[in-house]
């Protein structure tokens, strides 16, 4: 990014606004405070308001400005009182005024209860001015509240971005697995929807440190809510069934979620314990997610509802519970397991762009998936005003296995794959004062193993393993391991209006891996040596010094972090006798700076430079058979990534007007030290490796979004758009060639009650893809997408609903136009709350559905075989 750019972001976030504050006193014609008293800055008479206040208990208020105007109009306005307004100086100044009564004779008014009231960095949704008589759980009514996005995998955004906590009456219960609260608390159970913006989570650093993340806070009517829900269900065809039961209880002492999930419909009820945590300090260099290193060939899922597509039979049970010992002290049990069977039928058809050359490849797919997970959280957390503790034991074990039949052409390939994986992690953080300082404690230290096994056949790749030669069978077997600690200790002291908190700290990584591949023919069995076999140890430590500089007044909030990094890599392979020793000291700055500039406008800047290094995945000698047509080695030297990114925000919302936007802006570049290899064979068998060769990425983002809540048409509009470029250098059988990607979307939403009687929702995405490889243009990807669904309400306890979707690309020769229909009808009977509801699903009997997408160098075109015509009946209740 050029230096003339970077000015102007700093100058469109740095501008100089003359600041001023006013502040003082409202009273009334006895000298007695008046308590909830407007106070309006504008302009004039007719302006822009500049920005606002509420005098409190005490009668006293204060508004702070950023404008360079020499003269302002301040208007007081007090319920009972006549209108205080005056043209004021734009300067520092303490002002005491004196409202009179208001002897006018009022005019009949309607009251109305607030939609959407903000009271300082709270926003509160009221839940019964967007819940219409079809909504059920509270994720429903979510989904209308303008600034809130619930994305199609379960995560809510704010303003665009991702939610840092979901409290329930204040309480964290689920610790990122949200959805099983959102999609299971009843619509009915909650008075309001808060957004906690700027929530610092622990109270100790309220005072010290700013937040620019928002949290979530779910109000319940009823002080002590013991609740839940529960669905049976049955249809055909084939033979469907479901069933579900979850009991709920919220007090201030206890709060539980138990769920037990069961169907064949369709529903991947594995997403209600998808886990949306964010890291709560620094830079995660620990993954505790389920990571394969070998796998069969899947299909692209399709971009729509999974119960259109999935074939399977699933069964999820979790147990969520929190009890707080005393005042701020909870214990948290999270403990999850899931048992999924899946069957996916389909096949891709994938074009191979090569510089000299078009390969084609038709693949004829039936997989058959099998997932087993326990999945277990253990939290001990006390969070006081003068105290920080958070102990998290996190276990988890995954006992996955995969077969599948791929038929490309005139041979079939069988697949059998068991990837088993594991994992133990505690972190531990602690913050205590000593003297007039914040001392500080931090540990995170996990152990993941991971035993997996993939058998091919007939074998594959016979030039470069069996002297061109078939073999019967190939299996490569991995076994791997990782143990991760990282400690850190330091302080936090506040000087005037800087907060400064430097720390030290050391981690270590210890990984390991053997593998070997083996081929079996007549009988016999070759285990291949030389380049087929690794056995490798990774040994990676970081010593660190960290400085972290935090400024926080008014409307200004500034951070930067200012780690030094010592790194020691020692890697070594015994058995292909290679090894490489790397030491590195590091410079990775992060600066953040956010101004509020008027009461309803923000905007923020940030840069940082980041030096990555490659893991044990990245670093392997020997060749790994990672599917049935991949081989993938790295005989090369260890990867470093050096990174530069920079990002602006323009942020806007009004809640009183019900209006929120957000605009946003990123650039990133990227040095690397190798360029990535892909041989492709007239077969489409593809050997991947590292070359040793610097080269460069570039990538730019530009993102806007906006949405509005109509209260007099009952209607939330949502648009947004995306714009993105990237570009990077690709060897591609020996050539190097330079690949560009540009992605232009744009997406509609659309929630309304048209009448009492009638209510609408619709999406509409629209998306076009274009990739240069050197000199050749890619054939445009244009994709469309539409969903409307409509709501007829035959009585207050009764509606039929018709769902439609509408899919469109421009590259299939044949399915480009899908469509989709669905129709449902649902009784409530009012004696006892339960709804009755009968549906039909795929009601034009749409059999297949057709996904195109790319990558740098290939068109990949997903034909996946969908669910058949089906009728469902099931009975819901809530208790």
């Amino acid at each position: 990014m050029n230096k003339t750019f970077l000015h102007f972001l700093m100058l469109i976030s740095l501008s100089g606004y003359a600041q001023s504050s006013l502040f003082g006193k409202i009273l009334d014609e006895n000298n007695q405070t008046l308590s909830g008293a407007t106070v309006i800055v504008s302009k004039d008479t007719t302006g822009t308001i500049l920005a606002y206040g509420i005098s409190n208990g005490e009668g006293d208020f204060k508004v702070n400005l950023h404008t360079e105007v020499d003269s302002l109009f301040l208007k007081i306005s007090y319920i009972g009182y006549r209108t205080w307004q005056q043209r004021i100086q734009n300067k520092d100044q303490r002002l005491e005024i004196a409202l009179s009564p208001s002897s006018e004779a009022l005019k009949e008014v309607l009251v109305e209860s607030k939609i959407i009231d903000h009271r300082g960095d709270t926003i509160s949704y009221s839940v019964s001015a967007f819940k219409d008589q079809k909504d059920r759980v509270i994720a429903d009514v979510l989904k209308k509240m303008p600034g809130i996005e619930i994305l199609p995998g379960g995560q809510i955004e704010y303003q665009g971005e991702p939610i840092q906590k979901y409290y329930i009456e204040g309480l964290d219960l689920l610790e990122g697995r949200y959805s099983l609260a959102n999609n299971n608390i009843s619509a009915d159970d909650v008075s309001k929807v808060q957004i906690l913006e700027n929530h610092q989570p622990v109270k100790l650093l309220d005072s010290l440190e700013f937040s620019e993340r928002a949290s979530l806070n779910i109000k319940l009517k009823k002080n002590v809510t013991v609740s839940g829900s529960a669905e049976l269900g049955a249809g055909s065809s084939p033979l469907l069934w479901k069933s579900k039961v979850t009991p709920m209880l919220f007090t201030k002492q206890n709060q539980a979620i138990v769920t037990y999930q069961a169907n064949n419909t369709g529903s991947d009820v594995s997403r209600e314990i998808r886990d949306f945590s964010i890291a709560d300090f620094g830079r995660e260099e620990f993954n505790s997610s389920k990571s394969d290193w070998l796998s069969i060939r899947q299909l692209a899922e399709p971009p729509f509802s999974q119960e259109r597509w999935l074939d399977n039979n699933v069964h999820l049970g979790s147990a969520n519970y929190l009890i707080r010992l005393k005042k701020d002290v909870d214990l948290k049990t999270n403990i999850s397991y899931l048992n999924d069977a899946q069957q996916q039928i389909g096949n891709t058809q994938t074009r191979f762009f090569t510089p000299t050359d078009t390969i084609d490849l038709l693949e004829r797919t039936n997989n058959d998936l099998f997932i087993n997970s326990l999945q277990s959280k253990f939290i001990l957390e006390k969070n006081t005003d003068d105290d920080y503790l958070k102990n998290e034991l996190e276990i988890n074990g995954f006992w996955d296995s995969q077969r599948g039949n791929i038929g490309t052409g005139n041979s079939q390939i069988r697949q059998r794959l068991s990837n088993p994986f594991s994992v133990i992690r505690n972190k531990l953080r602690l913050l205590k004062p000593v003297g007039k300082q914040l001392v500080t404690f931090r540990s995170n230290t996990g152990y993941t193993e991971a035993n997996q096994n993939l058998q091919v056949q007939p074998g594959q790749f016979e030039a470069r393993l069996n002297n061109e030669d078939n073999s019967a069978e190939m299996q490569q077997n991995i076994e791997a391991s990782t143990f991760f600690s990282d400690n850190t200790a330091g302080f936090t002291k506040k000087i005037k209006e800087v907060t400064v908190s430097p720390e030290v700290g050391v981690s270590v990584k210890n990984q390991s891996l053997g593998s070997e591949l083996s081929i079996f023919d007549n009988n016999e069995d070759e285990v291949l040596g030389g380049d087929f076999q690794n056995n490798l140890d990774f040994l990676s430590s970081r010593f660190y010094a960290t400085s972290r500089f935090v400024y926080k007044k008014d409307n200004w909030n500034i951070r930067l972090t200012t780690p030094v990094n010592y790194r020691s890599f020692a890697i070594e392979d015994a058995t292909l006798n290679e090894a490489q020793d790397l030491n590195h000291l590091t410079f990775e700055p992060n600066f953040y700076i956010k101004n509020k500039f008027s009461a309803f406008w923000e905007t923020s800047l940030s840069a940082n430079l980041s030096n990555d290094f490659g893991d044990m995945n990245q670093v392997y000698f020997g060749f790994i058979l990672n599917n049935y047509r991949n081989l993938q080695n790295y005989n090369s030297p260890l990867p470093e990534n050096f990174s530069q990114n920079y990002s602006w925000q323009l942020r806007f919302r009004n809640p009183l007007k019900s209006l929120f936007a957000n605009l946003s802006y990123s650039f990133g570049r990227t040095k690397r030290n190798l360029l990535y290899s892909n041989q492709i064979g007239q077969n489409a068998a593809t050997i991947f490796e590292a070359v040793a060769q610097e080269n460069y990425a570039n990538s730019h983002r530009l993102n806007i979004k906006g949405s509005k809540y109509f209260s007099k048409l009952n209607t939330t509009l949502s648009l947004g758009s995306s714009y993105s470029i990237s570009n990077r250098e690709q060897l591609l059988n020996g050539n190097l060639a330079d690949v560009e990607n540009q992605n232009l979307g744009f997406k509609l939403d659309l929630e309304s009650e048209i009448t009492d009687w009638l209510s609408a929702s619709y999406t509409g995405n629209f998306s076009f893809l274009q990739t240069r490889f050197e000199a050749r243009n890619f054939d445009e990807i244009r994709t469309q997408q539409h969903e409307l669904d409509l709501f007829f309400y035959l009585a207050d306890n009764q509606y039929f609903s018709v769902d439609s979707e509408y899919y469109f690309n421009n590259i299939s020769e044949e399915n480009r136009n899908n469509y989709f229909l669905n129709v449902s009808y649902q009784y409530t009977f009012k004696d006892s709350g339960i709804d009755l509801e009968a549906s039909w699903n795929n009601v034009l009997n749409t059999d297949e559905f057709v996904r195109v997408s790319n990558t740098d160098f290939a068109y990949v075109q997903s034909t996946y075989r969908l669910r058949p015509s089906q009728v469902l009946v099931s009975l819901k209740f809530s208790f």
